[in-house]
C-alpha cells in the first residue's frame, strides 16, 4: 500500500508544485469544455471547518462532486470534537469512513496531530501558520495572466499572516521574485521567512522584507494584500486598522508599479482597509479569476493525494 500523503504546508508540494499547476490547468480546460473528469468516483472528502468559509468549502464541495466524489461538511460544534474527543481520535475514526480529510482550524498545532492519526490524506484549508491551498490557486492565476514567473515581481502588501507566509514559499519555489511591504510587528514567520530565501536563492530569484509600501510595489508585476483583521484577531481590530493604513492598496499605490500590473486578494474583502473600491473593481483586479481557480487547483490537489 502507497505511503499516504498529506498537504499541510507548501513544503508539501515543493517538489511537485509545476505538476499540480499544470495539471490544475488540464482539469480546468475540460470543466470549460463540458468535459466529464470523474476521477474520483466512488470517493468522499470529509471537511471539518473551524472556522468561516466561503471559497474553500464551496470549491472543494463542488470540486468533489465535479470528480465524480462526494464532500461531507462537518463542523466541530456538530461532531464530538465539540465535547471533547480529542484530534487524534476524531483522525483516527474519520480515516475508517472517508478517502481523505480536509481542515480548517485556528492552530497549525492541531492540523499536524490530525495527520499524525489519520490512515488518509489530510489537507490544510488555513491555519494560523499556513494557507498552501490558497496559493495554489494564487499561482495559477499569476501564470495564467503573466506567463513565466521566473521572470516576474511579485509584491505582497499589508499584515505577514498565514497567506503571506505560503506565498513566499510559493514565489520561491516557481523562482519569482516576492517582496513584502509591512510594518513593524507584522513581520511574516522568520522561519518561513529564512526557509523561502534558501530555496529562491536555489532558483535564482529574491525574497526581501521592507516597510515601505512603495519600495515593494517598485516594478511589481503583482500586488497582493489580505485583510488586517484576521478571524482571531478581532480584539485588535482598531490597533491593527491604524498601524496597517501606510499599507492600503489604492490607486495611488499601485501607480507605483508597472503600468500593466495585475491585482490581488485572497478575499473576502474588507473594501475602504486593505484595498478601495477603485482598484478591486478596477480593469488590473484578478481577484474573481483568482477565487475561481480555487476550483480548479484543489481538484489538481485531490486527484494528486486521493488514491483511484
Amino acid at each position: 500500500m502507497a505511503t499516504k500523503k498529506d498537504l499541510l504546508g507548501m513544503m508539501d508540494v515543493k517538489e511537485e508544485i509545476f505538476v499540480l499547476l499544470d495539471r490544475a490547468k488540464e482539469i480546468k480546460a475540460w470543466q470549460k469544455q463540458g468535459q466529464a473528469h470523474e476521477i474520483l468516483r466512488g470517493k468522499t472528502l470529509g471537511m471539518i471547518f473551524e472556522k468561516a468559509s466561503t471559497r474553500t468549502r464551496l470549491s472543494f464541495e463542488v470540486g468533489m462532486t465535479q470528480l465524480g466524489g462526494h464532500a461531507i461538511y462537518l463542523s466541530p460544534k456538530d461532531m464530538q470534537m465539540g465535547r471533547g474527543e480529542t484530534i487524534a481520535d476524531t483522525g483516527r475514526v474519520l480515516s475508517r469512513f472517508v478517502d481523505a480529510i480536509v481542515y480548517r482550524a485556528f492552530d497549525h498545532r492541531m492540523v499536524a496531530e490530525l495527520a499524525a492519526n489519520s490512515s488518509v490524506p489530510v489537507i490544510n484549508a488555513l491555519d494560523d501558520k499556513e494557507h498552501p491551498c490558497q496559493i495554489m490557486a494564487d499561482i495559477l492565476t499569476v501564470m495564467e495572466h503573466k506567463g513565466d514567473p521566473s521572470k516576474l515581481k511579485f509584491a505582497y502588501v499589508g499584515d505577514g499572516n498565514n497567506v503571506c507566509n505560503s506565498l513566499l514559499l510559493g514565489c520561491a519555489m516557481v523562482g519569482m521574485n516576492i517582496s513584502v511591504g509591512c510594518p513593524e510587528g507584522y513581520d511574516p514567520n522568520g522561519d518561513i521567512l529564512h526557509q523561502a530565501k534558501h530555496i529562491a536563492g536555489g532558483m535564482g530569484s529574491k525574497v526581501e522584507v521592507t516597510r515601505f509600501p512603495q519600495t515593494a510595489v517598485e516594478y511589481a508585476d503583482v500586488i497582493y494584500t489580505d485583510v488586517w483583521v484576521s478571524m482571531g484577531d478581532e480584539a485588535t481590530a482598531a490597533k491593527r486598522e491604524k498601524d496597517l493604513l501606510p499599507f492600503q492598496v489604492n490607486e495611488a499605490l499601485v501607480a507605483s508599479a508597472k503600468g500593466n500590473c495585475i491585482v490581488m486578494h485572497c478575499l473576502p474583502a474588507h473594501r475602504g482597509l486593505e484595498i478601495t473600491d477603485q482598484v478591486i473593481d478596477g480593469p488590473q483586479s484578478v481577484v474573481f479569476d483568482q477565487a475561481e481557480n480555487r476550483l480548479h487547483a484543489q481538484k489538481a490537489i485531490l486527484e494528486r493525494l486521493i488514491p483511484h
